[in-house]
């Protein structure tokens, strides 16, 4: 079906009703339904991806389509789902956001577009300058009452949403902090001086293949309750996991004498951990770690780097034998 098909069967005036043009004049809601357009998406399309400059916003007059966000781990959480009626990016269309998530058709989806096709609000504004200042205005007052809603929300329901952010980045099989939330909240936790002390247990695979990935993921629930006592005992800091059986700590305000200081209190205490008991011809197993740390910015001013070397380091000397501690001291030029 053309758009002017499809013009004449839906009727536009949907738009109207959007709370971006609520203190519209009946003139200017007759301009704005004038210079909007009907979309069709087939299932599966996207309205808009990331990256995007928010140029327009939508009215559902049919169908379903939801909002997903990436995440940096390659999933994806779905943000919202919209129908009939529903207004889709007014805010991000009203800031001139560029969008962090995309949208796409749930089911076969008829919207209406505003600007319609081939327009921009940079043309409205010669054309109608009167009516573009009210829907700027209005964009400023919708804004506002929005972030105060949101606002009230978060501070009526605060442990509550405490609660989801810490289920969000936590380990099911540990309950230390997901590698996630160190990629994503780096930059505001980040003070001078911070240790970041990477734990990797010795012997692993041995343990796991000739007593089973269930001993193994006690084992892992120890070794992390180990990292939660030492940050307890600190009073600061977070407790790790990254990949596999590769753990740690996060501690700030930690100047390189803490963190050696530290880093063999953990070494210490897993050695002291008790041994998984022999079994048949299997002895007891012992437990022992590589430990590798480093201290931002003494070692490197770049965290990305800080940390990818100190991962390195940490393998190397696991590779090698293991059993001790390292300090990586990746300093730039």
């Amino acid at each position: 079906m053309q758009n002017s098909d499809i013009q004449r069967v839906f009727d536009l005036s949907l738009i109207q009703k959007a709370e971006l043009f609520s203190a519209l004049l009946p003139a200017e809601r007759d301009f704005i339904h004038s210079r909007s357009s009907v979309l069709q998406l087939r299932k599966g399309e996207r309205l808009f991806s990331p990256g995007e400059r928010a140029e327009h916003f939508y009215m559902l007059m049919q169908g379903s389509i939801r909002v997903v966000r990436p995440r940096s781990d390659g999933g994806e959480d779905e943000m919202a789902r919209f129908t009939l009626g529903d207004a889709i990016g007014d805010f991000d269309f009203a800031r001139g956001a560029e969008y962090d998530a995309y949208a796409e058709a749930v089911t076969d989806c008829m919207l209406v577009m505003f600007p319609g096709f081939g327009l921009t609000m940079d043309m409205f504004a010669l054309e109608e300058p009167h009516t573009i200042s009210r829907i700027l205005l209005n964009s400023i007052v919708m804004m506002t009452s929005r972030i105060k809603a949101t606002h009230k929300i978060i501070v009526e329901n605060l442990s509550w949403v405490q609660e989801l952010h810490r289920r969000a980045y936590e380990d099911p099989g540990t309950g230390l902090w997901k590698q996630s939330f160190l990629t994503e909240e780096i930059n505001r936790i980040l003070e001078n001086p911070t240790a970041l002390i990477m734990v990797k247990p010795d012997r692993f695979k041995i343990l796991v293949d000739s007593r089973g990935h269930n001993v193994g993921d006690e084992a892992m629930i120890r070794i992390a309750l180990v990292l939660k006592n030492a940050i307890r005992r600190i009073g600061r800091g977070w407790p790790l996991r990254f990949k596999s059986n590769e753990s740690g700590v996060l501690i700030n305000k930690c100047d390189p004498s803490l963190a050696e200081t530290s880093a063999r209190e953990l070494l210490e205490a897993i050695a002291a951990m008790e041994p998984v008991p022999a079994q048949g011809d299997m002895p007891a197993f012992s437990f022992s770690a590589t430990i590798s740390y480093a201290v931002w910015p003494d070692d490197n001013t770049v965290w990305e780097n800080l940390f990818n070397g100190n991962y390195a380091l940490l393998l190397d000397t696991w590779r090698a034998g293991g059993n001790r501690i390292v300090h990586y001291k990746g300093r730039e030029a």
